[in-house]
Order: structure tokens, then C-alpha cells, then sequence
């Protein structure tokens, strides 16, 4: 189950040259040469993280792999004397989301000298040649997403404002929040130049919004600040929140300044990754969107590609020019998310699987 290194290079290099294909399917019979995967996952306090390792562990061992599974804290170095325990336990490859995008060098390094392949899992690992994969979903269409919603309800389109909007990014030390954030921005900019959206508190530069770790009682703080220092004679029309968990926060901040009253109706909340808690939040009409990922095909994807690599066959990539980490442009398969609201929720996630009618009772 080593050596691998030699055959990912060759192997990187005819992808690289292949047109974007479909992936192969996941239920597939795993070779006699199963081994053990090891899993990196940031944080067991995101509901999203838990479902994605329970759901890599169980795609893994249908195809016969041994799995170990370890969980960071939201702390990087704590992950990445993780990654070096497993490294030292001999895992045959390694599935990881990063809590520091630039933190792991060192680190892979070490996977790199025991020719032990790296799959880079929902958030790019920067700065190191000993990333072999990429898995995600497209993440710039996460942030249009949240805006294509924004525009829609405010009827922007239709030439209706102008409409007070505050914007939330995730954390500074996840890439994917830059292409969440461009993705937005894409579509809100020119209505932000025409003022028909306006941002009262004057906060719009991705440095200044964002929420590290995306953290929840983080973003309350900011906005209960925001609300104070920029809406004393205004009311907020809508908030761009990037993840769930910061919504969640958003909406607490909304609600101790008297937000939700017939009165004082709740701003449009955007949110991602359909936590439990947010759907039926979205439900009571009070968080507005969330965008789906489905992770049980992120984790599938995932596997397949790491069975893939040891058994020699070649991984399936749908992009192979977007995902540059700043040494090597990173081979990468995306997903592609939905939008949810409480016009489609049981269409999309009861009738889809993801959650039964009871979860959301």
C-alpha cells in the first residue's frame, strides 16, 4: 500500500489533460488491497462535520477499508499532531478538512516521505506541493446562491429599494470563504454601487466581516454591534450569512434588539449546509434560506477517489484549472448545491433523504 507518490504524479498529469467527466460510482467493491484510511474532520461542535465523518467512515468500510477518525478541536496544531499520529500509525492515505488552510505544511511533508497520498476534503489545503485531491462542492455557486435569494425577495431586479443589507463571511483561515464571498459579491455589487442595497454600518471588505471559525456567538457580537452603532433609526431588510451556525447567532442579535414582532418583521437570513436546527428555523419562518449540501455524496466521493488511489486507478476530477493553492493547481471533483427555503425543504431534504418528517418535527 506505499509507493504511491510515483503513481499520483503520473496519474495527476493524464488527468490534467482529460476533459471533465462524471464520477464513477460509488459502489464499487473495494480490491484485496484494502488498507486503513485516516480521516481528519475540524470540529465535533458543527453538525456538518460529524455527518461527514460518520458518512466517510461508512462509504470506507463498504469497500473493506479500516478507518481512523479524528476530530481537531477548531485547534490547528492539535490537528496537526493528529495527522502526524496517524501518519506514525501507518495510514495508507489521508482524507482531510483543515482547520488552517496553511497550517499543515510541515505536516504533509511528513505524509509526503511515507508516500502516504493527501485528499484535500471541502476546504483546499494552501501552500504545499503534497496535495494530491481536491473534493468540494463549487463554492463560488454557494455564494450566488445566497445572493440570487437575497435579489429575488427584496425584487431587486425589479427595480424595488432602497433596502438595508449587512454582509457576514466565514473564517479568515478557510479558503473556501474567499469564494463564498466573490460568489456573492458577484451578483450584490451592482446593486450596492446603485445604492438600491445599502450597508449601514459601511462594512463590505472581506477582512472586515469576517467570522473566525464561524462562530456563532462571534457573529451575534458582531451584529448585536452593528445594530446598535448603525440601526438606532432604521430597520435591517437583510443579512448575507455564509454558514448556518453564523445565522443562527445573526438571528439572536435580531431577536434581543426586538426583531420578529409583527411589528419588527425578521430581516431575509441566508444561511448553508441545512443543520437541523436551521431547517426547522427556516420552517417557523424565522432564518429565511440555507443553501443543501448533500454530504453523503461529498463522503462518497472522497472514498471513491482514496480507493481509487490505492488501487491504482486513476480519480475522476470535474476541474482541473480552478483550484490553485498557491504551489500547484489542485485536481479537484465539485458538487453542486441547492438553494432551500420553506417552499421546497420537504421536496428536497425529506423527500431526498436527508432528514425524515419526524427529524424536523
Amino acid at each position: 500500500m506505499r509507493n504511491r507518490r510515483a503513481v499520483l504524479a503520473g496519474a495527476t498529469s493524464l488527468v490534467l489533460a482529460l476533459s471533465a467527466c462524471a464520477l464513477s460510482g460509488g459502489g464499487e467493491s473495494s480490491s484485496s488491497k484494502a488498507g486503513t484510511v485516516g480521516i481528519a474532520m475540524p470540529t465535533r461542535t458543527s453538525e456538518r462535520w460529524l455527518t461527514d465523518g460518520k458518512s466517510i467512515i461508512d462509504d470506507l468500510q463498504a469497500k473493506g477499508y479500516k478507518t481512523r477518525l479524528v476530530y481537531g478541536g477548531d485547534n490547528p496544531e492539535k490537528q496537526a499532531s493528529q495527522i502526524a499520529s496517524l501518519i506514525k500509525q501507518d495510514v495508507d492515505a489521508l482524507i482531510i478538512a483543515a482547520i488552517d488552510n496553511k497550517s499543515l505544511t510541515d505536516v504533509l511533508q511528513q505524509a509526503a516521505d511515507a508516500d502516504i497520498p493527501v485528499i484535500s476534503y471541502d476546504r483546499l489545503i494552501l501552500g504545499t506541493k503534497n496535495v494530491d485531491y481536491y473534493v468540494s462542492f463549487d463554492n463560488e455557486q454557494v455564494g450566488r446562491l445566497q445572493a440570487r435569494y437575497i435579489i429575488d425577495k427584496l425584487g431587486l431586479e425589479d427595480g424595488k429599494g432602497p433596502f438595508t443589507i449587512e454582509l457576514f463571511a466565514g473564517s479568515s483561515d478557510d479558503n473556501n470563504t474567499r469564494y463564498f464571498y466573490e460568489g456573492s459579491m458577484h451578483l450584490l455589487q451592482p446593486y450596492l454601487d446603485s445604492k438600491q442595497l445599502v450597508v449601514q454600518s459601511g462594512q463590505t471588505r472581506l477582512d472586515q466581516i469576517t467570522t473566525l471559525r464561524w462562530d456563532g456567538p462571534t457573529a451575534q457580537k458582531r451584529m448585536t454591534s452593528i445594530l446598535g452603532e448603525s440601526y438606532s433609526s432604521q430597520r435591517v431588510d437583510a443579512v448575507l450569512s455564509p454558514y448556518d451556525g453564523i445565522s443562527i447567532g445573526v438571528l439572536s442579535a435580531l431577536k434581543s434588539d426586538g426583531y420578529g414582532s409583527d411589528g419588527k418583521p425578521l430581516p431575509i437570513v441566508t444561511g448553508q449546509d441545512a443543520e437541523l436546527t436551521s431547517v426547522k428555523s427556516i420552517i417557523k419562518g424565522q432564518q429565511s434560506q440555507t443553501v443543501y449540501k448533500d454530504l453523503r455524496e461529498l463522503a462518497d466521493v472522497a472514498a471513491t477517489m482514496a480507493d481509487d488511489i490505492l488501487n491504482d486507478r486513476r480519480p475522476r476530477v470535474n476541474d482541473r484549472y480552478s483550484y490553485n493553492n498557491g504551489v500547484k493547481v489542485v485536481p479537484a471533483y465539485l458538487l453542486q448545491p441547492e438553494t432551500v427555503d420553506k417552499s421546497n425543504y420537504e421536496k428536497i431534504l425529506v423527500v431526498g433523504g436527508y432528514y425524515t418528517a419526524a427529524d424536523l418535527n
